[in-house]
């Protein structure tokens, strides 16, 4: 029989992707795992395979198509299985039996197929993007967690139970209210003030939209700035660049500001953590994830680096070398680019003299960078003091006020300015 290849949850809450190229049409003979499609969602293009060895029957999606989870991609007849009749398409009914008949038959299939839990792919497991997300937050591995849910699905309250963190009924917790949305005004109609031309609003730049309007709208953003003086960390750089060059890896600042802000994230965790809106609780990470923005010709991209403060300067140098190449190519995968418990943004490289990022929920904050300059200091007090040329490096945190404060913000940023403007400390951490 027919073999229906639908489009798998891929997980990380990722539930829609664009058709990028069909590298297969009708009639074709394929291989079981050669590459048929190949598809973009909002972390990474992943080539998809054919499920069976055998025949194309039909393409149900073309190049530049949005696809979501559970959406018939191809239809394929199996080796050795003679051709059969595809089912007429959705909206359509064979004229084999009389309309009063043919309309009762579409009903009873319907309702019956309406009580079907969805199909699992082999080898994932079930469950909601947002009880992934709530595994991942609580460093879960979803796939060891017994499922409850109906057709094997795992539920958020089983992810609790594993973590061993269920509350009981004396300890539920009221849900925060979350703010009413907010209605946008029309768009005028094309064409009413002039000449205008449209753009589809597709992958990245669709997935960036979602999530940063979806992020200003809930998180109450307040930001906090200072400048960092670099000139000692500079010339530490200069001295070790070519003996870490000749390791195969480069010692960029942002190299530095990652490792100075996982000090910062050790001091304060709660700059490390989420926000649970339905229970109502505060999600400390016990590991510190850092992504870093990236602008690629595919869009804006954050890369992840894991557990950094484990990492020696010259581990955490090749890491961001490796993963950063790898998101410029275009082969940074979904585990690249999630995972993040903090973000780096740095628009230095294109100038500025500072920046008002927004939080990449769920996390609690995200750290600015803007282009560092020489500039003169006054150096001592008002009664000994020098002007001198300094490099200054203005910084920002930007951070989510239901779960931090100002005071908070200004010690943190202080533990990353003290890091990098005694450059030694770095070395003294793992």
């Amino acid at each position: 029989m027919p073999v229906e290849f639908k489009l798998p949850d891929l997980g990380e809450g990722i539930h829609e992707g664009e058709v990028i190229e069909v590298l297969v049409k009708a009639g074709d003979q394929v291989e079981d795992g050669q590459t048929a499609l190949v598809i973009e969602t909002d972390k990474a293009t992943a080539e998809v395979p054919c499920p069976v060895t055998g025949t194309v029957l039909d393409i149900r999606v073309k190049p530049g198509q949005t696809v979501r989870v559970g959406e018939v991609l191809i239809v394929f007849s199996k080796q050795g299985e003679k051709e059969q009749k595809l089912a007429p398409p959705p909206g359509t009914y064979e004229e084999e039996k009389g309309p009063g008949e043919k309309k009762e038959e579409i009903k009873a299939a319907e309702a019956a197929e309406s009580q079907k839990p969805a199909p699992t792919p082999v080898g994932l497991v079930a469950a909601a993007p947002s009880t992934r997300r709530l595994a991942r937050e609580l460093g879960i591995d979803i796939a060891k967690v017994h499922p409850s849910g109906p057709g094997d699905r795992v539920t958020p309250e089983d992810v609790r139970a594993f973590a061993e963190k269920k509350p009981g009924p004396e300890a539920k917790k009221e849900p925060i209210p979350e703010p009413a949305p907010i209605t946008a005004e029309p768009v005028p109609p094309p064409g009413v003030l002039g000449s205008e031309e449209r753009i589809a609003l597709r992958s990245v730049r669709r997935a960036t939209a979602k999530r940063v309007a979806a992020a200003w709208a809930t998180i109450p953003h307040v930001t906090h700035m200072d400048v960092a003086d670099l000139t000692a960390l500079d010339a530490f750089r200069r001295r070790h660049k070519e003996r870490v060059q000749a390791q195969g890896a480069d010692l960029s600042l942002m190299v530095f500001v990652i490792k100075a802000a996982a000090a910062a994230l050790k001091q304060f965790p709660y700059f490390n953590s989420s926000l649970d809106m339905e229970s109502g609780e505060i999600i400390l990470k016990h590991y510190r994830n850092i992504g870093f923005a990236m602008d690629t010709d595919r869009g804006l991209l954050v890369p992840v680096i894991r557990n950094v403060d484990c990492k020696s300067i010259l581990e955490l140098a090749l890491a961001f070398k490796e993963v950063s190449e790898k998101t410029r190519k275009g082969q940074a995968t979904n585990e690249d680019l999630s995972g993040g418990t903090f973000t780096i943004t740095n628009v230095g490289p294109m100038g500025g003299t500072g920046i008002t990022p927004i939080i990449n929920h769920p996390e609690a904050a995200i750290l600015g960078m803007a282009r560092a300059r020489l500039q003169p200091v006054v150096i001592g007090d008002i009664n000994d003091f020098e002007i001198a040329p300094r490099l200054m490096l203005p910084l920002s945190i930007t951070f989510d006020h239901r779960i931090l404060d100002g005071a908070q913000a200004a010690r943190f940023l202080n533990v990353i300015k003290a890091q990098l403007e005694e450059p030694e400390t770095l070395l003294m951490m793992s």
